[in-house]
């Protein structure tokens, strides 16, 4: 049964069998104090804005019985998987792999490269662990939607103009609906936050959908 989902550029018609919800790096590294995007002179407390928006359309998609999957930026431990270029950016105290607050900066395993207490997957919850930004490059998720017969993703999480935005035009490349929850989502840079949406919906939706967590919670329960 399909309903329809208030979403910019146009109303989409969602059908939860074939609904995935897509959250995307809430690791404690990027919104909790004290961790590595702090002490890049981030401002956590724009990413912790999606924190409460992210909880509520996950229990929705529990209840209603969506695939969840959620993802974490990181690499091996013995960096195998991190391209050389993308290791040595930014100062070498601050670079993939070097000692950070939460433990080696974004390796896998690290305190600093788990999810967030507030939305740790359940067991079942697929999790996938990816080397780049895209949730697509070099990872199981396209096998996983494609068993399910995913079509259309909601997709959330962190940073908006970064990996939500690789993650949505891969997608998109792949056929997938993406529809972006708004206010699930976050920017160490508002600026950038809302240049990325506008990017998504331009063009008659040129890469996906730009919504909200109301929106789609109402969707996931009407259906």
């Amino acid at each position: 049964m399909s309903v329809l989902l208030d979403a910019e550029p146009a109303p989409l018609a969602v059908d939860r069998a074939t609904t995935a919800l897509v959250i995307i790096d809430m690791q404690r590294d990027f919104l909790e104090p004290g961790g590595f995007g702090e002490t890049l002179g981030n401002d956590v407390g724009l990413l912790g804005a999606a924190i409460g928006p992210c909880r509520a359309v996950l229990a929705a998609a529990r209840e209603a019985g969506l695939l969840v999957v959620h993802t974490r930026e990181g690499h091996a431990p013995d960096l195998s998987d991190a391209p050389p270029a993308k290791v040595a950016r930014g100062a070498p105290s601050a670079r993939i792999g070097a000692p950070g607050p939460m433990g080696r900066i974004l390796i896998r395993g690290e305190p600093g490269h788990a999810i967030i207490p507030e939305l740790a997957p359940a067991p079942g919850e697929v999790v996938i662990d990816k080397p780049g930004k895209g949730a697509f490059y070099a990872t199981a998720l396209g096998e996983i939607l494609a068993a399910r017969r995913i079509a259309t993703l909601l997709v959330c999480g962190v940073t908006t103009e970064v990996c939500v935005h690789t993650t949505v035009r891969e997608g998109n490349d792949r056929g997938y609906r993406c529809v972006v929850l708004a206010d699930a989502c976050g920017s160490y840079v508002p600026h950038f936050h809302e240049v990325g949406l506008a990017m998504i919906k331009a063009q008659g939706g040129i890469f996906g959908w730009v919504s909200n967590t109301a929106a789609a919670i109402a969707a996931i329960r009407a259906a």
